[in-house]
């Protein structure tokens, strides 16, 4: 029991330098021998636990995914207190993110980017990612009576990703609060 406590707080450990390492530098850039000193873990620990750097990415990213979007979702549910509120309030999440130190944009279009032509696993995840912030994102515009809501969630996708991707190549963190006034528009027009 206790050898399995020891295992799962590697894991986490090794998790948790991967998603600092590989954001703040890339996938590519940071090897693994920099990955189990961040860790604090033995090489040997490092590939009992994920036997293959791949392996390690996908870790990171699907955690990544689920984390991202339970914050998403939590500030979203704790701030919106009509459906009207809740793209608002999406986008002020988005703005928060963007200030916050280290922001280096999206984690999957980074990491698609760097290995996506060589990579299923990346490609899938990325992928999946996206997919999945679409749905919520219909599921947040469907009480609007919208004609179409799955179109505006494509949509809402593309202005947010734009707006991820402007912040971290400017610096700026007000491209969440243009993207807010561009979602303004095409939830009118989509009326």
């Amino acid at each position: 029991m206790q050898q399995a406590a020891g295992a799962d707080d590697s894991r986490t450990r090794i998790l948790d330098a991967a998603e600092k390492l590989f954001y703040e530098r890339g996938v590519q850039a940071v090897g693994m021998d920099a990955l189990r000193t961040e860790a604090g873990v033995s090489l040997k620990r490092l590939y009992g636990c994920f036997p293959s750097k791949d392996d390690l990415v996908a870790a990171y990213l699907g955690r990544r995914d689920t984390r991202w979007r339970a914050d998403l979702a939590t500030y979203v549910t704790e701030r919106a207190v009509t459906p009207e509120d809740r793209l608002p309030a999406l986008f002020d999440w988005l703005h928060a993110w963007f200030a916050a130190p280290g922001f280096r944009g999206c984690a999957f279009i980074n990491s698609f980017g760097e290995l996506g032509a060589s990579s299923d696993g990346v490609t899938r995840i990325a992928r999946h990612h996206k997919l999945a912030l679409h749905a919520y994102l219909a599921d947040l515009v469907r009480d609007l009576r919208i004609d179409d809501p799955a179109r505006l969630a494509g949509q809402l996708v593309l202005l947010i990703d734009g707006a991820i991707t402007t912040a971290a190549l400017t610096g700026n963190p007000a491209a969440a609060l243009d993207a807010r006034t561009a979602a303004g528009v095409l939830v009118a027009a989509a009326h």
